[in-house]
């Protein structure tokens, strides 16, 4: 897919290499093929938590995209704002569709966000949390990826959508948490479908 509009200047993002949720912005900027200048907020210096960020965005938190005057933070949120201005290709041409996007979205900030995230959190950044708790609702989370996609190729349908970009990265990286995916066949190849699209960029790997 390619993009309908382009900016009228390079488009800023915040963003820390190895987060997901930063990851799945950058990896829709590329498949739209937008200029972006990528800045890397520190957070082990916590520059995410001094003024000038949290002006930014209170709850301190990356990524954070900035389009001329625009400051908009939220990965989710930000997918929706770049298809809808650059991309339109990439939003629901229905009801049904937007609805299954709505759901993937939800599925990412949720079981997504406290299965494989939070168990990759536990490993790569030595948080404090229940490991085996999260690896188990990975799991439980994986199986139904897995059923799901055994009945069609896109978690959204027949077609490739923001609901595999927001999911893709977290599910990619999952190994890096202790969640193996040699049980799901049907998700490694969805994996793969996503890392065929044009201008698709890896996430970079921790050295966990």
């Amino acid at each position: 897919m390619t993009t309908s509009r382009q900016p009228t200047q390079s488009l800023k993002l915040h963003r820390f290499a190895l987060s997901g949720h930063s990851h799945r912005v950058e990896l829709l900027l590329s498949l739209l093929d937008l200029p972006v200048d990528k800045i890397d907020v520190n957070l082990a210096a916590r520059e995410h938590k001094t003024p000038a960020f949290l002006a930014m965005n209170p709850f301190g938190q990356v990524p954070v995209l900035q389009d001329g005057a625009l400051t908009l933070a939220d990965s989710n949120a930000i997918l929706i704002y770049l298809a809808t201005q650059y991309g339109k290709e990439w939003l629901p041409q229905s009801a049904t569709e937007a609805a299954e996007l709505q759901r993937w979205l939800s599925v990412a900030a949720g079981p997504l966000a406290f299965g494989p995230a939070t168990a990759r959190l536990g490993t790569v950044f030595k948080a404090p949390i229940d490991m085996p708790a999260a690896q188990a609702r990975a799991h439980a989370l994986f199986a139904v990826l897995e059923a799901h996609l055994a009945q069609q190729d896109w978690l959204g349908g027949a077609r490739v959508t923001l609901a595999d970009v927001a999911n893709y990265s977290y599910v990619a990286h999952a190994p890096e948490g202790g969640v193996s995916l040699s049980d799901y066949p049907q998700i490694r190849a969805w994996l793969a479908r996503v890392e065929a699209l044009p201008r698709f960029i890896p996430m970079q790997r921790s050295a966990s």
